[in-house]
Protein backbone atom coordinates (compact mmCIF):
# COMPACT_ATOMS: atom_id res chain seq x y z
CA UNK A 1 0.00 0.00 0.00
CA UNK A 2 3.08 2.51 0.90
CA UNK A 3 4.64 1.81 -2.44
CA UNK A 4 1.57 3.03 -4.48
CA UNK A 5 0.69 6.15 -1.75
CA UNK A 6 4.34 7.31 -1.61
CA UNK A 7 5.33 8.26 -4.95
CA UNK A 8 1.46 9.97 -5.84
CA UNK A 9 2.79 12.16 -2.62
CA UNK A 10 6.20 12.62 -4.48
CA UNK A 11 4.24 13.70 -7.41
CA UNK A 12 1.71 16.12 -5.97
CA UNK A 13 5.15 17.58 -4.01
CA UNK A 14 6.38 18.37 -7.38
CA UNK A 15 3.48 19.76 -8.69
CA UNK A 16 3.02 22.21 -5.79
CA UNK A 17 6.96 22.54 -6.15
CA UNK A 18 7.01 23.65 -10.06
CA UNK A 19 3.82 25.51 -9.49
CA UNK A 20 5.48 27.63 -6.96
CA UNK A 21 8.86 28.40 -8.49
CA UNK A 22 6.63 29.22 -11.42
CA UNK A 23 5.20 32.15 -9.40
CA UNK A 24 8.12 33.13 -7.94
CA UNK A 25 9.97 33.00 -11.10
CA UNK A 26 10.33 36.93 -11.37
CA UNK A 27 11.34 37.34 -8.47
CA UNK A 28 14.18 34.79 -8.70
CA UNK A 29 15.14 36.06 -12.25
CA UNK A 30 15.24 39.56 -10.08
CA UNK A 31 17.28 38.41 -7.17
CA UNK A 32 19.71 36.88 -9.90
CA UNK A 33 20.01 39.81 -11.05
CA UNK A 34 20.85 42.18 -8.39
CA UNK A 35 23.34 39.16 -7.21
CA UNK A 36 25.46 40.02 -9.93
CA UNK A 37 25.46 43.34 -10.03
CA UNK A 38 26.24 43.41 -6.41
CA UNK A 39 28.98 41.58 -6.81
CA UNK A 40 30.37 43.16 -9.97
CA UNK A 41 30.09 46.56 -7.86
CA UNK A 42 29.58 45.97 -4.24
CA UNK A 43 28.69 49.90 -4.06
CA UNK A 44 25.11 49.61 -5.76
CA UNK A 45 24.50 47.51 -2.40
CA UNK A 46 23.73 50.40 -0.73
CA UNK A 47 20.82 53.16 -0.02
CA UNK A 48 21.72 54.98 -2.99
CA UNK A 49 22.47 52.52 -4.95
CA UNK A 50 18.96 50.87 -4.73
CA UNK A 51 17.82 54.34 -5.86
CA UNK A 52 20.22 54.78 -8.75
CA UNK A 53 18.63 50.89 -9.85
CA UNK A 54 15.10 51.26 -9.57
CA UNK A 55 14.36 55.15 -10.11
CA UNK A 56 13.51 54.90 -13.44
CA UNK A 57 11.64 51.72 -12.88
CA UNK A 58 8.82 53.72 -10.89
CA UNK A 59 7.41 55.06 -13.88
CA UNK A 60 7.88 51.92 -16.16
CA UNK A 61 5.69 49.63 -12.82
CA UNK A 62 2.79 51.86 -13.19
CA UNK A 63 2.68 52.05 -17.20
CA UNK A 64 3.06 47.96 -16.74
CA UNK A 65 0.17 47.93 -13.99
CA UNK A 66 -2.07 50.13 -16.53
CA UNK A 67 -1.40 47.35 -18.92
CA UNK A 68 -2.19 44.96 -17.07
CA UNK A 69 -5.76 46.34 -16.12
CA UNK A 70 -6.54 45.84 -20.43
CA UNK A 71 -4.85 42.42 -20.63
CA UNK A 72 -7.06 41.37 -17.38
CA UNK A 73 -10.11 41.87 -19.82
CA UNK A 74 -8.17 40.11 -22.92
CA UNK A 75 -7.22 42.82 -24.77
CA UNK A 76 -4.15 44.85 -24.97
CA UNK A 77 -3.02 48.29 -25.47
CA UNK A 78 -0.66 49.70 -28.24
CA UNK A 79 -0.92 53.47 -26.68
CA UNK A 80 0.37 53.28 -23.37
CA UNK A 81 3.30 54.55 -24.38
CA UNK A 82 2.87 57.56 -26.44
CA UNK A 83 0.12 58.58 -23.83
CA UNK A 84 2.87 58.83 -21.17
CA UNK A 85 4.77 60.77 -23.27
CA UNK A 86 1.80 62.99 -24.08
CA UNK A 87 1.46 63.35 -19.99
CA UNK A 88 4.76 63.90 -19.77
CA UNK A 89 4.46 67.09 -22.18
CA UNK A 90 1.06 68.35 -20.66
CA UNK A 91 2.53 68.26 -16.99
CA UNK A 92 6.06 69.93 -18.05
CA UNK A 93 4.23 72.79 -19.93
CA UNK A 94 1.29 73.17 -17.45
CA UNK A 95 0.48 71.77 -14.25
CA UNK A 96 3.08 74.17 -12.83
CA UNK A 97 2.11 77.74 -14.79
CA UNK A 98 -1.55 76.70 -15.22
CA UNK A 99 -2.35 73.75 -12.85
CA UNK A 100 -6.35 74.16 -13.48
CA UNK A 101 -6.00 73.71 -17.17
CA UNK A 102 -3.32 70.57 -16.35
CA UNK A 103 -5.92 68.86 -14.10
CA UNK A 104 -8.56 69.03 -16.82
CA UNK A 105 -6.53 68.08 -19.38
CA UNK A 106 -5.29 64.78 -17.27
CA UNK A 107 -9.19 64.39 -16.27
CA UNK A 108 -10.19 64.29 -19.91
CA UNK A 109 -7.64 62.09 -20.92
CA UNK A 110 -8.85 59.96 -18.66
CA UNK A 111 -12.34 59.83 -19.73
CA UNK A 112 -11.26 59.45 -23.69
CA UNK A 113 -9.66 56.10 -21.95
CA UNK A 114 -13.05 55.04 -21.02
CA UNK A 115 -14.72 55.79 -23.46
CA UNK A 116 -12.41 53.84 -25.76
CA UNK A 117 -12.89 51.00 -23.57
CA UNK A 118 -16.67 51.61 -24.14
CA UNK A 119 -16.68 51.73 -27.91
CA UNK A 120 -13.97 48.49 -27.95
CA UNK A 121 -16.98 46.67 -26.49
CA UNK A 122 -20.30 48.19 -27.97
CA UNK A 123 -18.84 47.99 -31.72
CA UNK A 124 -16.82 44.54 -30.83
CA UNK A 125 -13.42 46.57 -31.84
CA UNK A 126 -10.12 44.28 -32.00
CA UNK A 127 -8.35 46.57 -28.97
CA UNK A 128 -4.88 46.70 -30.99
CA UNK A 129 -6.29 48.04 -33.58
CA UNK A 130 -8.23 51.04 -31.67
CA UNK A 131 -4.89 51.26 -29.59
CA UNK A 132 -2.44 51.47 -32.26
CA UNK A 133 -4.87 54.30 -33.66
CA UNK A 134 -5.06 56.41 -30.19
CA UNK A 135 -1.31 56.11 -30.06
CA UNK A 136 -0.88 58.00 -33.14
CA UNK A 137 -3.25 60.52 -31.72
CA UNK A 138 -1.58 60.96 -28.48
CA UNK A 139 1.93 61.28 -29.92
CA UNK A 140 0.30 63.55 -32.40
CA UNK A 141 -1.05 65.90 -29.91
CA UNK A 142 1.54 65.46 -27.57
CA UNK A 143 3.72 66.96 -30.99
CA UNK A 144 1.63 69.63 -31.02
CA UNK A 145 2.13 70.68 -27.73
CA UNK A 146 5.40 70.45 -27.23
CA UNK A 147 6.88 69.92 -30.53
CA UNK A 148 10.28 69.92 -29.37
CA UNK A 149 11.74 68.27 -25.53
CA UNK A 150 10.99 70.96 -22.89
CA UNK A 151 9.60 72.68 -20.55
CA UNK A 152 10.03 71.91 -16.62
CA UNK A 153 8.60 69.73 -13.89
CA UNK A 154 6.86 71.59 -10.78
CA UNK A 155 9.41 71.97 -8.30
CA UNK A 156 7.44 70.05 -5.70
CA UNK A 157 7.10 66.88 -8.20
CA UNK A 158 11.14 67.14 -8.74
CA UNK A 159 11.70 67.35 -4.92
CA UNK A 160 8.88 64.44 -4.61
CA UNK A 161 10.90 61.82 -7.05
CA UNK A 162 13.85 63.29 -5.21
CA UNK A 163 13.23 63.01 -1.34
CA UNK A 164 14.83 60.04 0.39
CA UNK A 165 12.74 58.44 2.83
CA UNK A 166 14.19 57.38 6.46
CA UNK A 167 14.15 53.54 5.84
CA UNK A 168 13.60 52.12 2.37
CA UNK A 169 14.65 54.43 -0.97
CA UNK A 170 11.58 55.63 -2.43
CA UNK A 171 11.47 53.78 -5.58
CA UNK A 172 10.90 50.52 -3.34
CA UNK A 173 8.84 51.99 -1.02
CA UNK A 174 6.16 53.15 -4.59
CA UNK A 175 6.81 49.19 -5.64
CA UNK A 176 5.79 47.73 -2.55
CA UNK A 177 2.93 50.01 -2.10
CA UNK A 178 1.82 49.64 -5.72
CA UNK A 179 2.13 45.50 -5.62
CA UNK A 180 0.11 45.69 -1.83
CA UNK A 181 -2.79 47.70 -3.44
CA UNK A 182 -3.21 46.12 -6.81
CA UNK A 183 -3.21 42.56 -4.74
CA UNK A 184 -5.60 43.73 -2.61
CA UNK A 185 -8.09 45.08 -5.37
CA UNK A 186 -7.95 42.71 -7.86
CA UNK A 187 -6.43 39.45 -6.04
CA UNK A 188 -8.29 39.41 -2.97
CA UNK A 189 -11.42 41.91 -3.16
CA UNK A 190 -14.87 40.53 -4.49
CA UNK A 191 -14.81 43.34 -6.81
CA UNK A 192 -11.57 41.86 -8.29
CA UNK A 193 -13.14 38.76 -8.95
CA UNK A 194 -15.47 40.33 -10.99
CA UNK A 195 -13.22 42.33 -13.37
CA UNK A 196 -10.75 39.20 -13.39
CA UNK A 197 -14.50 37.46 -14.49
CA UNK A 198 -15.05 40.35 -16.92
CA UNK A 199 -11.63 39.34 -18.76
CA UNK A 200 -12.07 35.09 -18.11
CA UNK A 201 -15.99 34.62 -18.65
CA UNK A 202 -17.75 37.50 -19.10
CA UNK A 203 -21.17 35.87 -19.89
CA UNK A 204 -21.08 34.39 -16.12
CA UNK A 205 -20.51 38.34 -15.16
CA UNK A 206 -23.12 39.41 -17.41
CA UNK A 207 -25.55 36.68 -15.94
CA UNK A 208 -24.68 38.03 -12.30
CA UNK A 209 -25.98 40.74 -13.00
CA UNK A 210 -23.50 42.92 -13.72
CA UNK A 211 -22.23 45.93 -16.85
CA UNK A 212 -19.62 44.00 -19.03
CA UNK A 213 -19.40 47.76 -20.70
CA UNK A 214 -19.64 49.72 -17.52
CA UNK A 215 -16.63 47.21 -16.33
CA UNK A 216 -14.68 47.77 -19.63
CA UNK A 217 -15.38 51.27 -19.11
CA UNK A 218 -14.09 51.90 -15.62
CA UNK A 219 -11.18 49.58 -16.25
CA UNK A 220 -10.05 51.35 -19.18
CA UNK A 221 -10.08 54.68 -16.92
CA UNK A 222 -8.21 52.68 -14.32
CA UNK A 223 -5.82 52.01 -16.70
CA UNK A 224 -5.56 54.97 -18.08
CA UNK A 225 -5.24 56.87 -14.27
CA UNK A 226 -2.13 54.73 -13.68
CA UNK A 227 -0.87 55.70 -17.27
CA UNK A 228 -1.34 59.34 -15.90
CA UNK A 229 0.78 58.11 -12.44
CA UNK A 230 3.45 56.90 -14.69
CA UNK A 231 3.80 60.00 -17.18
CA UNK A 232 3.50 62.71 -14.34
CA UNK A 233 6.42 60.84 -12.19
CA UNK A 234 8.59 60.48 -15.36
CA UNK A 235 8.06 63.99 -15.79
CA UNK A 236 9.16 64.20 -11.86
CA UNK A 237 12.49 62.01 -12.67
CA UNK A 238 13.61 63.72 -16.31
CA UNK A 239 12.28 67.44 -15.40
CA UNK A 240 10.69 68.14 -18.84
CA UNK A 241 8.34 67.05 -21.31
CA UNK A 242 9.33 64.84 -24.49
CA UNK A 243 6.39 63.40 -26.62
CA UNK A 244 9.06 60.36 -27.51
CA UNK A 245 10.33 59.57 -24.27
CA UNK A 246 8.62 56.53 -23.65
CA UNK A 247 8.13 54.15 -26.96
CA UNK A 248 9.31 51.27 -24.93
CA UNK A 249 7.00 51.49 -22.62
CA UNK A 250 4.08 49.99 -24.55
CA UNK A 251 5.94 46.37 -25.33
CA UNK A 252 8.15 45.96 -22.01
CA UNK A 253 5.13 46.86 -20.03
CA UNK A 254 3.44 43.80 -22.15
CA UNK A 255 6.78 41.86 -20.97
CA UNK A 256 6.37 42.54 -17.66
CA UNK A 257 2.85 41.57 -17.60
CA UNK A 258 3.44 38.33 -18.99
CA UNK A 259 6.83 37.94 -17.00
CA UNK A 260 4.82 38.69 -14.14
CA UNK A 261 2.17 35.61 -14.57
CA UNK A 262 -0.26 37.20 -16.87
CA UNK A 263 -1.68 35.68 -19.74
CA UNK A 264 -3.40 37.09 -23.28
CA UNK A 265 -6.75 34.72 -22.49
CA UNK A 266 -7.98 37.55 -19.99
CA UNK A 267 -8.80 36.85 -16.46
CA UNK A 268 -5.49 35.83 -15.26
CA UNK A 269 -2.66 38.45 -14.06
CA UNK A 270 -0.96 39.28 -10.76
CA UNK A 271 -0.42 42.76 -9.54
CA UNK A 272 2.76 41.64 -7.14
CA UNK A 273 4.23 39.88 -10.82
CA UNK A 274 3.69 42.54 -12.42
CA UNK A 275 5.49 45.45 -10.62
CA UNK A 276 7.89 42.69 -9.74
CA UNK A 277 8.38 42.22 -13.81
CA UNK A 278 8.85 45.73 -14.68
CA UNK A 279 11.76 45.99 -11.97
CA UNK A 280 13.75 43.23 -13.22
CA UNK A 281 12.98 44.84 -16.56
CA UNK A 282 14.07 48.01 -15.88
CA UNK A 283 17.88 46.77 -14.02
CA UNK A 284 18.32 44.76 -17.16
CA UNK A 285 19.31 47.29 -18.69
CA UNK A 286 21.65 48.44 -15.62
CA UNK A 287 23.37 44.39 -15.42
CA UNK A 288 23.59 44.84 -19.29
CA UNK A 289 26.13 47.80 -18.54
CA UNK A 290 27.68 46.49 -15.48
CA UNK A 291 28.88 43.50 -17.73
CA UNK A 292 30.14 46.29 -20.35
CA UNK A 293 27.56 44.82 -22.94
CA UNK A 294 28.18 47.46 -25.96
CA UNK A 295 25.00 49.54 -26.23
CA UNK A 296 23.89 48.23 -29.67
CA UNK A 297 23.30 44.69 -28.28
CA UNK A 298 21.34 45.53 -25.19
CA UNK A 299 18.34 45.61 -26.19
CA UNK A 300 18.60 42.23 -27.82
CA UNK A 301 20.12 41.06 -24.64
CA UNK A 302 17.00 42.26 -23.10
CA UNK A 303 14.95 40.32 -25.17
CA UNK A 304 17.32 37.29 -24.31
CA UNK A 305 16.96 37.82 -20.71
CA UNK A 306 12.80 38.04 -21.29
CA UNK A 307 12.25 34.89 -23.44
CA UNK A 308 14.37 32.91 -20.96
CA UNK A 309 12.26 33.66 -17.87
CA UNK A 310 9.33 32.58 -20.05
CA UNK A 311 10.86 29.67 -21.28
CA UNK A 312 11.16 28.51 -17.74
CA UNK A 313 7.55 29.29 -16.81
CA UNK A 314 6.58 27.16 -19.43
CA UNK A 315 8.66 23.99 -18.68
CA UNK A 316 7.31 24.58 -14.47
CA UNK A 317 3.86 24.40 -16.22
CA UNK A 318 4.64 20.81 -17.93
CA UNK A 319 5.96 20.13 -14.76
CA UNK A 320 2.93 21.00 -13.22
CA UNK A 321 0.89 19.25 -14.99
Amino acid sequence: MADFVLPRQNRNFAKRLASALQAGLPAIALVVMLTVIFWIRPAAMSYFGFTLLFKLAVPLMFAALAQMLVIMLGDIDLSIGSFVGFVTCVTALYLDTAPILAIAIFIGSILVYAGIGLVIHLRQLPSIIVTLGMSFIWLGVAIIILPAPGGAAPAWLSGFMAWRPPLLPLPVLLAIAAALMGHFVISRSSYGAVLRGAGGNPRAIQRAGWSIAMIRAAVYAAAGLLGLIAGITLTGLTTSGDPNVAPAYTLLGVGAVILGGGSFTGGIVSPVGTVIGALTLAIAGSLLSFLQVPPTWQIGAQGGILFLVLAGRIVLAEDKS
